[in-house]
């Protein structure tokens, strides 16, 4: 089978160095595909460093930023950032046939609606806690490992499932803790609390994950934010698998001296994914009639944060 990855960021590179551990096992191939042709090229060549801990090993790859050079792809791997994932599907067009499985691997929840970019393809999801750090390119830090969760949102044809489960063996002869679900949008608004209650208080307060925890008053913001998520959550129809406020405290303390990546975003002055997070919540909230103070205060402040960059 042929998988393609789009998006050679923290969490592409990431995947693509886990991913292929399995390929000569499974004798599947991955290609990865970004909009840069300069840095496609730098991949090809150079390969991807891949780092845990004080280890490293460079692991080859094959990249490209012309899909239309490409064969028949049978599952897409997108792993891009959530505002870009539009763009992108819009990239990958020659790619979407009726045979073809799209893998949404974003954070937040505003991919959820991406069906009418999707062409003709079938549509999965992804979300994982694995860590990962980009320290340049091509160079990821694997800064944690965790537990990788897919699934469908609707009931998916022999085809596509026969597809998913492909990419779960894949994923798992690499190397991940992965499983499929029929509960991937709770798996999916699980995450989302846990970035409600972290990415945008240590992007705003500049701190690594476990400082949330000893900082004074922000526990208690924190604790604000998960609870507005969760009235919009069952406003959604959707139920909190745990305590999200306590699953949120947990990452933080086994997080601890990891940096979130709207952090690393705000480090890098590149865009973050705010609107995605705690934008989502608010946007929700403004259509069930539900406050959310916390949320839209940390929106703004990342906004503000992110207005900044272009002061010298």
């Amino acid at each position: 089978m042929h998988f393609l990855l789009v998006g050679p960021g923290a969490l592409g590179c990431l995947l693509s160095s886990i991913v292929n551990n399995g390929l000569a096992v499974t004798g599947d191939r991955l290609t990865l595909l970004d909009y840069n042709a300069d840095r496609a090229e730098y991949l090809t060549r150079q390969g991807i460093v891949y780092q845990q801990g004080d280890t490293g090993k460079t692991v080859s790859v094959t990249a490209t930023s012309d899909p239309k050079h490409l064969e028949h792809v049978d599952v897409i791997l997108l792993c891009v950032k959530s505002y870009d994932v539009a763009a992108s599907l819009a990239f990958c067009g020659p790619l979407l046939t009726e045979t073809t499985l799209v893998v949404f691997l974003q954070n937040g929840i505003s991919h959820l609606s991406m069906h009418d970019h999707l062409g003709r393809a079938a549509a999965a999801f992804g979300t994982t806690t694995e860590g990962a750090t980009l320290l340049g390119r091509g160079h990821v830090r694997h800064a944690g490992s965790g537990v990788t969760y897919l699934g469908f949102l609707d009931s998916p044809n022999d085809h596509s499932a026969f597809l998913l489960k492909k990419t779960q063996t894949l994923f798992a002869t690499g190397g991940l803790q992965v499983e499929t679900t029929g509960s991937i949008l709770a798996r999916i608004w699980a995450k989302l609390f846990i970035n409600v209650g972290i990415n945008a208080l240590t992007a705003t307060l500049a701190c690594k994950n476990g400082q949330l925890l000893t900082l004074p008053g922000v526990d208690e913001r924190m604790q604000t934010a998960v609870n507005e998520a969760m009235l919009v959550a069952r406003a959604e129809g959707v139920e909190a698998m745990d305590d999200p406020y306590l699953a949120t405290r947990i990452v933080c303390s086994k997080t601890s001296e990891n940096v979130s990546s709207m952090l690393q975003d705000v480090r890098n002055r590149r865009r973050t994914e705010i609107e995605a997070i705690n934008g989502a919540i608010v946007a929700k909230g403004l259509n069930y009639g539900i406050k959310t103070p916390e949320n839209s205060r940390l929106c703004r402040q990342v906004k503000d944060i992110e207005a900044g960059y272009t002061v010298p």
